[in-house]
């Protein structure tokens, strides 16, 4: 075989030799990937949420009632699963989970109906869980909007005026018909593969530290950085492009979300995006000189960097420090032209911002790498000397174990940020993009064709409703859209010619509005301000100065509507993005950051002491043990995360500190037989990290966070009944945020309990199988 000259090939050809001898480099390129596409794509492969779970408390019991509650039972997105004799028996459901809302039928309901009395049923929604809370909302909604026209009398003249005035239609942009898919999946597996570009550079270049040779890596590309670094991370790009073509193959072949814009400026915008991270996980290495400290630095920036994108909640409502730590991020500007292109087919002039951006923190990062390596080379790239605490055999039985533990947890350093300075530094920097809480004053742009007096009042009116803000009082539509297209504007409001005259003359005057659906919370938000703004106006118009509450104006109301539904927020009543996302996300970030760390502590055991180090923490009771100990060693960040941080940001903490205790004794201690299962498999340290950060985003989709429990296809929600994050995250924010008993959320106890049993059964036959073959010094992951 030609032996190639040093250079950039030469580097190139080693590196492939080394990704396709390591069977980590090879699951973590190829792999993890394909697995988290298929994970996300299946998860986000039901568009529509459908089949939310409704307790029904009908206290009239009358066929007018039984009519509502047929509505609300065939309504498409939810189905009434219970019904309750009273608003306790309601609340309890929602709180133990088995509902996500309640409506109400008070008593005399169809009477009052049939005698034009306007009854108020209530509906009650569990907004803590955002986006199923909102969907059921809406659902609601609509069912009785429906049962009001079944029941409604026979519509008179004064009715016939009621309904003449101003007519809100609206038209949705970009994404008209609201597919989840579209919006969430095309950001989210990006931002999957933006983890694995970063992590896998690092592991590329860490590995050169102590398992490979940084003096062979530089004699072999001719002592030229840039032969050393591009062809290093060549095979890696290539990989990485190939996922980025699957993904592209995903959204439009398998879940056909059509692509709108130029294809050549997104595949460049892709490969920016895949050397910025390079660039991250290499520099990253170079400057800790530590693979394990490197990764563990690269996982503190990439882990959050889908909630500084802007993705699920916008970057115009975020306060200063996200909006700056975003802005340095290169998956912030990713996303932007992958949106305006992908989404919105916006003309090339209006990505230029977004892809210069990109471009410039591409080369800097680039520039930041030279140079690190570039001072290393000059003083002989010495690698520093590791000094390993000696490894402490411990005393016989779980109470030695639990202390020797306790020791290697507080010695090593990689474990020691996990188990105690990841947890504190996340529960800063991770809420820090939702903190803004609601969204508001969102730019829209107002086309006023009419040029009278309504329409100056209605723009007005725009203006003083807390949603929205009128950035821009265009003279043509073009012009609006434009706006939406350079993002001065997220919607339009059009005000056709002869709209007052119409409304004078007792016509229908129809509004045009127009909203960008490209981000969901935007979208939402500004569509409910304009809506809300014209009800409000043409109320006040049907008045005609007179009094809301005046006999007149009650009269035409119900006979257009006979049926007011009142509609509650519970829990979340003010529909808080950072008191809905970040206590689950807390939960996920204790068990992320135990996972590493326990399967850290048996790659650490490993690489101290070999077969015989791994045998002495495997037994049952060394198990459980080590189990114990991390429990303890995670009670600070568990009062941090369940009683300190939520009164620092100002979330609900209704529940009982004694029953967060319960559910975490059984949380903690699966997790930790999980992670210690791992660490029979793995050789080194880094290994775990490596994996869990990788698969990090796909576990937060599937504990039903940000992406509703019922919206998983049947094989998925049982399979993600595994991991116990998803049964925690439950039950905890149940109690904590929503005031829960133990028994309301004793199925998630129960299935926690069954973790842990399960896990420790894995672990302690791993470790028997292990022992077995020590002697043959099997090959181990």
């Amino acid at each position: 075989m030609t032996r190639l000259r040093p250079g950039l090939l030469a580097v190139a050809a080693r590196e492939v030799r080394w990704i396709f001898r390591g069977p980590v480099a090879r699951f973590l390129l190829f792999g993890v990937p394909v697995i988290a596409f298929a994970v996300l794509g299946f998860t986000f492969s039901h568009a529509v949420v459908r089949g939310l779970d409704v307790v029904a408390v009908d206290m009239d019991n009358s066929a007018t009632s039984r009519v509502f509650i047929q509505a609300i039972a065939a309504a498409p997105g939810i189905t009434v699963a219970e019904r309750a004799n009273d608003l306790g028996a309601a609340a309890s459901a929602i709180r133990a989970g088995r509902a996500i809302a309640a409506i109400y039928l008070p008593p005399e309901f169809g009477k009052d109906v049939l005698a034009g009395r306007a009854p108020r049923p209530v509906a009650f929604t569990n907004t803590q869980f955002f986006t199923p809370g909102n969907n059921a909302a809406k659902s609601i909604r609509d069912a009785m909007s429906a049962a009001n026209a079944a029941v409604a009398p026979a519509r008179q003249a004064v009715g016939d005026r009621a309904e003449a005035g101003l007519v809100p239609e609206e038209y949705v942009l970009s994404n008209p018909a609201l597919n989840y898919a579209q919006f969430l999946l095309r950001a989210v597996l990006p931002t999957v593969l933006h983890v694995v570009i970063a992590i896998s550079a690092g592991y590329a270049v860490g590995s050169e530290f102590r398992r490979r040779s940084m003096r062979a890596w530089w004699d072999l590309s001719g002592h030229s950085i840039a032969a050393a670094l591009f062809g290093k991370l060549l095979p890696y790009y290539v990989v990485l492009m190939l996922m980025f073509v699957l993904m592209v193959g995903i959204l439009d072949v398998w879940l056909g979300v059509s692509f709108r814009g130029s294809a050549v400026l997104t595949a460049v915008s892709a490969t920016l995006l895949i050397v910025a991270y390079q660039m991250i996980g290499c520099l990253m290495q170079l400057l800790a000189r530590n693979m394990a400290f490197g990764l563990s630095l690269t996982g503190i920036i990439v882990s959050p960097a889908f909630g500084y994108a802007g993705v699920g909640f916008p970057v115009l409502a975020m306060q200063s420090f996200p909006r700056a730590w975003g802005a340095i991020l290169p998956l912030r500007w990713y996303i932007q032209i992958l949106f305006d292109q992908a989404s919105r087919g916006a003309a090339l002039r209006f990505t230029a911002e977004p892809f210069a951006v990109l471009s410039g923190l591409t080369v800097v990062l680039a520039l930041l790498v030279w140079l690190r390596f570039r001072s290393l080379a000059r003083r002989g790239l010495i690698v520093p000397e590791e000094a390993e605490p000696p490894l402490d055999a411990a005393a016989p039985g779980a109470a030695g174990a639990f202390a020797a533990e306790w020791r290697r947890a507080i010695s090593d350093r990689g474990v020691f940020g996990l188990f105690v300075l990841a947890p504190v530094l996340y529960a800063v920097f991770y809420p820090q993009p939702y903190l803004g809480q609601i969204v508001r004053n969102i730019p829209i742009a107002v086309v006023d064709q009419d040029g009278s007096e309504l329409g100056r009042a209605l723009t007005q009116a725009l203006q003083a409703h807390g949603n929205i803000s009128v950035a821009l009082r265009a003279s043509s539509y073009r012009e609006a859209e434009e706006a939406i297209f350079a993002r001065r504007a997220f919607a339009i409001m059009g005000i056709p010619p002869d709209t007052e005259k119409n409304v004078l003359k007792g016509v229908t005057a129809r509004l045009p509005i127009y909203a960008d659906s490209t981000y969901f919370i935007l979208f939402n938000r500004s569509l409910q301000g304009m809506l809300e703004t014209v009800q409000a106006y043409a109320a006040d118009a049907l008045a005609h100065g007179a009094r809301t509450e005046g006999a007149s104006v009650q009269a035409a109301t119900r006979l257009s509507q006979p049926v007011e539904l009142i509609q509650v927020p519970l829990f979340n009543p003010t529909a808080s993005y950072s008191s809905y996302v970040v206590p689950a996300a807390f939960v996920l970030i204790l068990h992320q950051t135990l996972l590493m760390g326990a399967a850290m502590l048996g790659g650490v055991a490993f690489e101290r002491g070999g077969h015989v180090a791994r045998r002495a923490r495997a037994s049952a009771a060394a198990i459980l043990g080590q189990g114990l100990a991390h429990w303890t060693l995670y009670v600070p960040a568990m009062l941090l995360y369940f009683v300190v941080m939520p009164r620092v940001y100002g979330f609900s903490t209704l529940g009982s500190v004694w029953a967060l205790a319960a559910l975490s004794i059984p949380f903690i201690l699966a997790t930790s037989f999980l992670g210690q299962a791992l660490g029979l498999l793995f050789r080194h340290r880094e290994t775990a990290v490596l994996l869990v950060l990788a698969t990090s985003l796909p576990q937060f989709f599937l504990v039903g966070v940000s992406w509703p429990a019922e919206a998983l296809p049947g094989f998925l929600h049982r399979a993600r009944e595994l991991l116990p994050s998803v049964n925690a995250i439950n039950g905890m924010v149940r109690i904590n945020q929503m005031g829960a008993s133990l028994t309301e959320v004793r199925p998630d106890w129960v299935r926690l309990c069954a973790l842990t049993l399960l896990y420790f059964v894995i672990a302690a036959a791993l470790a028997h199988l292990r022992a077995a073959r020590a002697s043959s010094h099997a090959p181990a992951v």
